[in-house]
Protein backbone atom coordinates (compact mmCIF):
# COMPACT_ATOMS: atom_id res chain seq x y z
CA UNK A 1 0.00 0.00 0.00
CA UNK A 2 1.22 3.30 -1.00
CA UNK A 3 1.81 6.35 1.40
CA UNK A 4 2.00 8.79 -1.25
CA UNK A 5 -0.01 11.64 -1.13
CA UNK A 6 -3.19 11.13 -3.49
CA UNK A 7 -2.93 13.64 -7.03
CA UNK A 8 -5.51 15.86 -7.01
CA UNK A 9 -6.07 15.19 -10.74
CA UNK A 10 -6.23 12.10 -13.08
CA UNK A 11 -5.87 13.29 -16.87
CA UNK A 12 -6.37 10.84 -19.97
CA UNK A 13 -5.98 11.58 -23.55
CA UNK A 14 -7.23 9.03 -26.36
CA UNK A 15 -7.21 9.46 -30.28
CA UNK A 16 -10.63 9.71 -32.12
CA UNK A 17 -11.24 6.10 -32.67
CA UNK A 18 -12.31 3.09 -30.88
CA UNK A 19 -11.56 3.12 -27.40
CA UNK A 20 -12.97 1.59 -23.99
CA UNK A 21 -11.51 5.16 -22.49
CA UNK A 22 -13.92 7.28 -25.18
CA UNK A 23 -16.42 4.72 -24.20
CA UNK A 24 -15.95 4.85 -20.18
CA UNK A 25 -15.74 8.48 -20.83
CA UNK A 26 -19.23 9.03 -22.62
CA UNK A 27 -20.54 6.95 -19.42
CA UNK A 28 -18.88 8.84 -17.05
CA UNK A 29 -17.79 5.98 -15.38
CA UNK A 30 -13.94 7.61 -15.02
CA UNK A 31 -15.74 10.38 -12.93
CA UNK A 32 -17.26 8.22 -10.46
CA UNK A 33 -14.37 5.70 -10.11
CA UNK A 34 -12.19 8.84 -8.26
CA UNK A 35 -14.69 10.77 -7.00
CA UNK A 36 -14.92 9.22 -3.91
CA UNK A 37 -11.13 9.67 -3.34
CA UNK A 38 -11.83 13.68 -4.21
CA UNK A 39 -9.23 13.17 -7.93
CA UNK A 40 -10.71 14.80 -10.74
CA UNK A 41 -10.46 12.82 -14.18
CA UNK A 42 -10.10 15.31 -16.90
CA UNK A 43 -9.61 14.84 -20.75
CA UNK A 44 -6.59 16.46 -22.25
CA UNK A 45 -9.11 17.13 -25.20
CA UNK A 46 -11.87 19.24 -23.18
CA UNK A 47 -9.57 20.76 -20.63
CA UNK A 48 -8.78 23.93 -20.79
CA UNK A 49 -6.41 26.35 -22.37
CA UNK A 50 -3.28 26.51 -20.65
CA UNK A 51 -3.24 22.91 -20.00
CA UNK A 52 -0.31 20.74 -22.45
CA UNK A 53 -2.01 19.16 -25.31
CA UNK A 54 1.01 18.49 -26.50
CA UNK A 55 1.54 15.56 -23.74
CA UNK A 56 -0.88 13.41 -25.54
CA UNK A 57 2.16 13.20 -28.40
CA UNK A 58 5.12 12.96 -25.48
CA UNK A 59 3.42 12.02 -22.49
CA UNK A 60 5.40 14.23 -20.48
CA UNK A 61 2.56 14.22 -17.56
CA UNK A 62 3.24 11.72 -14.75
CA UNK A 63 -0.98 11.38 -14.21
CA UNK A 64 -2.26 11.16 -17.23
CA UNK A 65 -3.24 7.76 -19.19
CA UNK A 66 -3.20 7.07 -23.01
CA UNK A 67 -4.90 5.02 -25.40
CA UNK A 68 -4.11 6.47 -28.93
CA UNK A 69 -2.11 5.70 -31.73
CA UNK A 70 1.43 3.33 -31.27
CA UNK A 71 3.55 5.70 -33.34
CA UNK A 72 3.46 9.21 -30.50
CA UNK A 73 3.49 6.35 -28.00
CA UNK A 74 6.89 4.54 -29.20
CA UNK A 75 7.99 7.61 -30.27
CA UNK A 76 7.77 9.57 -26.40
CA UNK A 77 9.45 6.20 -25.08
CA UNK A 78 12.18 6.13 -27.58
CA UNK A 79 13.26 9.97 -26.29
CA UNK A 80 13.38 8.64 -22.73
CA UNK A 81 9.85 9.18 -21.24
CA UNK A 82 9.02 6.67 -18.33
CA UNK A 83 6.21 5.55 -19.64
CA UNK A 84 5.03 1.92 -19.17
CA UNK A 85 2.79 -0.33 -21.95
CA UNK A 86 0.23 -1.58 -19.87
CA UNK A 87 -2.86 -2.67 -22.58
CA UNK A 88 -3.06 -2.87 -26.71
CA UNK A 89 -5.99 -3.52 -28.21
CA UNK A 90 -6.70 -4.44 -32.14
CA UNK A 91 -9.49 -2.55 -34.03
CA UNK A 92 -9.73 -3.05 -37.77
CA UNK A 93 -10.00 0.69 -38.69
CA UNK A 94 -10.87 0.93 -42.50
CA UNK A 95 -7.20 1.32 -43.71
CA UNK A 96 -7.42 1.54 -47.61
CA UNK A 97 -5.39 2.64 -50.78
CA UNK A 98 -7.08 5.42 -53.09
CA UNK A 99 -6.59 6.66 -56.89
CA UNK A 100 -8.49 8.93 -59.28
CA UNK A 101 -11.71 7.27 -60.68
CA UNK A 102 -11.25 5.69 -64.07
CA UNK A 103 -7.56 4.30 -63.55
CA UNK A 104 -8.12 0.71 -63.53
CA UNK A 105 -6.10 0.38 -60.36
CA UNK A 106 -7.02 -2.57 -58.41
CA UNK A 107 -5.47 -4.66 -56.33
CA UNK A 108 -1.93 -4.53 -53.86
CA UNK A 109 0.12 -5.51 -56.88
CA UNK A 110 -0.95 -2.83 -59.15
CA UNK A 111 1.24 -0.21 -56.56
CA UNK A 112 4.14 -1.31 -58.43
CA UNK A 113 5.70 1.64 -59.86
CA UNK A 114 2.84 4.41 -58.96
CA UNK A 115 3.59 7.60 -57.19
CA UNK A 116 2.32 6.66 -53.85
CA UNK A 117 1.75 10.41 -51.23
CA UNK A 118 3.61 11.08 -48.17
CA UNK A 119 2.72 13.58 -46.40
CA UNK A 120 5.01 15.93 -44.64
CA UNK A 121 3.50 17.88 -41.40
CA UNK A 122 5.77 20.56 -39.56
CA UNK A 123 5.55 18.53 -36.42
CA UNK A 124 7.45 17.33 -33.69
CA UNK A 125 6.56 13.38 -34.59
CA UNK A 126 4.94 13.53 -38.16
CA UNK A 127 3.03 10.23 -37.23
CA UNK A 128 1.00 10.64 -40.66
CA UNK A 129 3.67 10.64 -42.59
CA UNK A 130 4.37 7.52 -40.29
CA UNK A 131 0.96 6.12 -40.95
CA UNK A 132 0.82 6.50 -44.87
CA UNK A 133 4.54 4.50 -45.28
CA UNK A 134 3.45 1.87 -43.18
CA UNK A 135 0.37 1.87 -45.37
CA UNK A 136 1.96 1.21 -48.11
CA UNK A 137 4.29 -0.79 -47.00
CA UNK A 138 1.90 -3.29 -45.92
CA UNK A 139 0.05 -3.17 -48.96
CA UNK A 140 3.37 -3.49 -51.11
CA UNK A 141 4.45 -6.67 -48.93
CA UNK A 142 0.78 -8.42 -49.66
CA UNK A 143 1.54 -8.16 -53.15
CA UNK A 144 5.46 -9.47 -51.84
CA UNK A 145 6.77 -6.42 -53.06
CA UNK A 146 8.80 -3.45 -51.28
CA UNK A 147 8.97 0.18 -50.89
CA UNK A 148 11.87 0.02 -53.70
CA UNK A 149 9.14 -1.33 -56.20
CA UNK A 150 7.20 2.44 -55.80
CA UNK A 151 8.01 5.62 -55.91
CA UNK A 152 7.07 7.79 -52.64
CA UNK A 153 6.37 11.31 -53.11
CA UNK A 154 6.64 13.77 -50.49
CA UNK A 155 3.26 16.10 -50.17
CA UNK A 156 3.56 19.09 -48.58
CA UNK A 157 0.40 19.35 -45.54
CA UNK A 158 1.10 22.64 -44.02
CA UNK A 159 -1.89 24.46 -46.21
CA UNK A 160 -4.39 21.83 -45.36
CA UNK A 161 -6.48 21.94 -42.52
CA UNK A 162 -8.42 18.71 -43.38
CA UNK A 163 -6.90 15.31 -42.71
CA UNK A 164 -6.03 13.64 -45.81
CA UNK A 165 -6.55 16.86 -47.40
CA UNK A 166 -3.24 17.87 -49.17
CA UNK A 167 -2.85 13.41 -50.12
CA UNK A 168 -6.28 14.02 -51.98
CA UNK A 169 -5.75 17.49 -53.69
CA UNK A 170 -2.05 15.94 -54.94
CA UNK A 171 -4.08 12.95 -56.11
CA UNK A 172 -6.73 14.91 -57.94
CA UNK A 173 -4.24 17.06 -59.27
CA UNK A 174 -2.15 14.14 -60.80
CA UNK A 175 1.09 14.80 -58.79
CA UNK A 176 0.70 11.39 -57.39
CA UNK A 177 -1.04 7.94 -58.02
CA UNK A 178 -2.18 6.53 -54.92
CA UNK A 179 -2.77 7.96 -51.61
CA UNK A 180 -3.32 5.78 -48.01
CA UNK A 181 -6.22 7.17 -45.76
CA UNK A 182 -7.69 5.25 -42.53
CA UNK A 183 -10.85 6.07 -40.80
CA UNK A 184 -14.19 7.33 -40.38
CA UNK A 185 -13.40 10.93 -41.64
CA UNK A 186 -11.39 9.11 -44.46
CA UNK A 187 -14.46 7.13 -46.08
CA UNK A 188 -16.14 10.25 -46.11
CA UNK A 189 -13.10 12.30 -47.73
CA UNK A 190 -12.72 9.95 -49.99
CA UNK A 191 -16.74 9.98 -51.14
CA UNK A 192 -16.21 13.81 -51.46
CA UNK A 193 -13.12 13.66 -53.23
CA UNK A 194 -14.74 10.84 -56.16
CA UNK A 195 -11.50 8.50 -55.05
CA UNK A 196 -11.73 4.57 -55.92
CA UNK A 197 -10.25 2.15 -53.69
CA UNK A 198 -7.58 0.34 -55.07
CA UNK A 199 -6.89 -1.92 -52.14
CA UNK A 200 -8.35 -2.63 -49.05
CA UNK A 201 -6.12 -3.71 -46.36
CA UNK A 202 -8.37 -4.67 -44.09
CA UNK A 203 -9.16 -7.26 -46.22
CA UNK A 204 -5.90 -9.14 -46.28
CA UNK A 205 -5.52 -12.30 -44.45
CA UNK A 206 -1.84 -11.68 -42.83
CA UNK A 207 -2.50 -9.23 -40.42
CA UNK A 208 1.14 -8.23 -40.57
CA UNK A 209 -0.05 -6.21 -43.58
CA UNK A 210 -2.15 -3.72 -41.39
CA UNK A 211 0.16 -3.13 -38.93
CA UNK A 212 -0.24 0.59 -38.40
CA UNK A 213 -0.54 3.57 -36.07
CA UNK A 214 -3.98 2.22 -34.34
CA UNK A 215 -2.94 -2.00 -35.25
CA UNK A 216 -2.10 -2.63 -32.28
CA UNK A 217 -2.90 0.61 -30.11
CA UNK A 218 -1.34 0.74 -26.85
CA UNK A 219 -2.79 1.76 -23.29
CA UNK A 220 0.19 3.58 -21.69
CA UNK A 221 0.70 5.05 -18.21
CA UNK A 222 4.02 7.22 -16.76
CA UNK A 223 5.93 5.06 -14.86
CA UNK A 224 5.93 7.41 -11.92
CA UNK A 225 2.14 7.41 -11.85
CA UNK A 226 2.73 3.18 -11.47
CA UNK A 227 5.02 3.53 -9.17
CA UNK A 228 3.74 5.89 -6.31
CA UNK A 229 -0.47 4.48 -7.12
CA UNK A 230 -0.52 1.10 -9.06
CA UNK A 231 -4.26 1.27 -7.12
CA UNK A 232 -5.25 4.17 -9.14
CA UNK A 233 -3.81 2.60 -12.14
CA UNK A 234 -5.27 -0.94 -11.61
CA UNK A 235 -8.40 1.16 -11.35
CA UNK A 236 -8.43 2.96 -13.89
CA UNK A 237 -8.23 -0.17 -16.41
CA UNK A 238 -10.81 -1.38 -14.37
CA UNK A 239 -13.10 0.67 -15.34
CA UNK A 240 -12.06 0.29 -18.81
CA UNK A 241 -12.20 -3.49 -18.67
CA UNK A 242 -15.87 -2.60 -17.47
CA UNK A 243 -16.18 -0.18 -20.58
CA UNK A 244 -15.59 -3.29 -23.08
CA UNK A 245 -17.58 -5.75 -21.17
CA UNK A 246 -20.80 -2.82 -21.55
CA UNK A 247 -19.62 -2.14 -25.22
CA UNK A 248 -19.58 -5.55 -26.24
CA UNK A 249 -23.84 -5.77 -25.40
CA UNK A 250 -23.93 -2.21 -26.91
CA UNK A 251 -23.34 -2.02 -30.58
CA UNK A 252 -26.18 0.61 -31.52
CA UNK A 253 -24.59 2.91 -28.25
CA UNK A 254 -21.13 2.44 -29.11
CA UNK A 255 -21.53 3.37 -33.00
CA UNK A 256 -23.13 6.99 -31.34
CA UNK A 257 -20.08 7.47 -29.05
CA UNK A 258 -17.98 6.93 -32.26
CA UNK A 259 -20.14 9.41 -33.96
CA UNK A 260 -18.94 12.05 -31.77
CA UNK A 261 -15.73 10.40 -30.71
CA UNK A 262 -14.73 10.52 -34.51
CA UNK A 263 -16.59 13.78 -35.50
CA UNK A 264 -17.96 11.66 -38.35
CA UNK A 265 -21.77 10.88 -39.47
CA UNK A 266 -23.35 7.72 -39.58
CA UNK A 267 -22.55 6.84 -43.01
CA UNK A 268 -18.33 7.26 -41.80
CA UNK A 269 -18.67 5.22 -38.78
CA UNK A 270 -20.60 2.91 -40.84
CA UNK A 271 -17.83 2.55 -43.73
CA UNK A 272 -15.07 2.65 -41.11
CA UNK A 273 -15.96 0.25 -38.57
CA UNK A 274 -16.88 -3.28 -39.33
CA UNK A 275 -19.99 -5.06 -37.57
CA UNK A 276 -18.59 -6.38 -34.48
CA UNK A 277 -16.18 -3.81 -33.45
CA UNK A 278 -18.00 -2.86 -30.19
CA UNK A 279 -16.40 -6.84 -29.30
CA UNK A 280 -12.99 -5.79 -29.78
CA UNK A 281 -12.23 -3.02 -27.11
CA UNK A 282 -10.68 -5.17 -24.25
CA UNK A 283 -7.11 -4.27 -24.25
CA UNK A 284 -4.12 -7.41 -23.68
CA UNK A 285 -0.88 -8.07 -23.90
CA UNK A 286 -0.87 -11.12 -25.34
CA UNK A 287 2.37 -12.44 -27.28
CA UNK A 288 0.60 -11.61 -30.42
CA UNK A 289 0.09 -7.97 -30.07
CA UNK A 290 3.57 -7.62 -28.42
CA UNK A 291 5.02 -9.11 -31.43
CA UNK A 292 2.89 -7.39 -34.16
CA UNK A 293 4.06 -3.95 -31.72
CA UNK A 294 7.39 -4.87 -32.62
CA UNK A 295 7.28 -5.33 -35.94
CA UNK A 296 5.74 -1.40 -36.00
CA UNK A 297 8.64 -0.36 -33.87
CA UNK A 298 11.22 -1.79 -36.71
CA UNK A 299 9.31 -0.44 -39.18
CA UNK A 300 9.44 3.47 -37.42
CA UNK A 301 12.67 2.83 -36.34
CA UNK A 302 14.15 1.99 -40.28
CA UNK A 303 12.40 5.08 -41.38
CA UNK A 304 13.82 7.48 -38.50
CA UNK A 305 10.57 8.45 -36.86
CA UNK A 306 12.36 6.57 -33.23
CA UNK A 307 15.40 8.57 -32.35
CA UNK A 308 16.30 5.55 -30.33
CA UNK A 309 15.15 1.33 -29.82
CA UNK A 310 12.31 0.59 -27.84
CA UNK A 311 12.47 -2.86 -26.38
CA UNK A 312 8.70 -3.66 -26.17
CA UNK A 313 9.10 -6.55 -24.25
CA UNK A 314 11.06 -4.46 -21.34
CA UNK A 315 8.52 -1.31 -22.11
CA UNK A 316 5.13 -4.11 -21.21
CA UNK A 317 4.06 -4.25 -17.82
CA UNK A 318 1.69 -6.73 -17.60
CA UNK A 319 0.81 -6.78 -14.19
CA UNK A 320 -1.84 -3.71 -13.65
CA UNK A 321 -4.29 -5.98 -16.19
CA UNK A 322 -3.80 -8.75 -14.59
CA UNK A 323 -5.13 -6.67 -10.91
CA UNK A 324 -7.55 -4.56 -12.50
CA UNK A 325 -8.80 -8.30 -14.38
CA UNK A 326 -9.26 -9.60 -10.99
CA UNK A 327 -10.83 -6.06 -9.61
CA UNK A 328 -13.61 -6.11 -12.26
CA UNK A 329 -14.34 -9.74 -11.92
CA UNK A 330 -14.68 -9.07 -8.34
CA UNK A 331 -17.38 -5.90 -8.08
CA UNK A 332 -20.61 -5.92 -9.43
CA UNK A 333 -20.31 -3.83 -12.81
CA UNK A 334 -22.76 -0.65 -11.65
CA UNK A 335 -20.38 0.13 -8.22
CA UNK A 336 -17.14 2.06 -8.22
CA UNK A 337 -14.24 0.32 -6.50
CA UNK A 338 -13.34 1.49 -2.94
CA UNK A 339 -10.88 4.53 -2.72
CA UNK A 340 -7.15 3.55 -2.20
CA UNK A 341 -6.37 5.12 1.50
Amino acid sequence: MTHAVLPRTLWFTRCPVPTATGIAADRRWLTEEFAPDGIEVRSLQDSAPGVDRAAHYTHALPGLFREGGNVPALWARSRGERTRLIGLTWIEERQTVLVRPGTGIRGAGALRGLRLAAPVHDIAIDFWRAMALRGFEGALAAAGLGPDDATFVDVPAAEHRDQWGAELAALRRGDVDAVYVKGALAVEAARRAGAEVAVELDELADRRFRVNNGTPRPITVHQQLLDDHPGLVDRFLAVLLRAADWAAEQPAEVARILGAETGAGAEGVAGAYRPGTHLTLHPDLSPDRLTLLAEQEAGLRAHGFLPDPVDITAWADPEPLRRATALAASRPAHRAFAPEL
